[in-house]
């Protein structure tokens, strides 16, 4: 039946390669990608206010803040993969005009997670996790047009 109705839609009668069938299976609807995007952001937001929270736990306070706001991060920043397509994100995210800001980003995420499990540094994990945050507002702001031109005009006002 699909056979005939390609035909008859004027599209090629050959039967579709296997490639083709998987990206027929794999492809989501847009109010399934518009509820991915959404849980994916929630659980990100979640994952830094329960941070946000047990950074007042004793002794372990600072690790798991570091932990559970990377964590946070990778799954906010993540939740535009339902909105984009996982290639198209990652052609988007090393444009360019956004290759040092994702290189950063990237590099604070992977760094935080280093000080707060291999070198048991709460300090260091604090100053990634602050640099993490500016890195994501900066890439983040890439890809609203002039936002970056805005943002460094007002810093640069506020130093002055």
């Amino acid at each position: 039946m699909d056979k005939l109705k390609r035909v008859l839609n004027g599209k090629d009668a050959e039967e579709p390669g296997p490639l083709a069938e998987v990206i027929d299976a794999s492809s989501l609807s847009w109010s399934t990608r518009l509820k991915g995007f959404i849980a994916c952001f929630a659980i990100g937001v979640l994952c830094s206010i329960l941070g946000t929270c047990l950074l007042w736990v004793p002794r372990k306070g600072l690790i798991l803040f570091a932990v559970f706001y990377t964590l946070g991060n990778i799954a906010s920043l993540g939740s535009t993969v339902f909105l984009m397509g996982p290639m198209n994100q990652l052609k988007r995210m090393f444009e360019p005009t956004r290759l040092i800001a994702t290189a950063v980003m990237l590099l604070c995420l992977i760094l935080t997670l280093c000080a707060a499990f291999w070198w048991h540094n709460k300090g260091l994990a604090l100053i990634f996790c602050i640099l993490q945050f500016f890195a994501l507002a900066w890439y983040s702001i890439s890809y609203i047009p002039y936002a970056r031109d805005a943002v460094k005009k007002c810093v640069t006002v506020c130093i002055t």
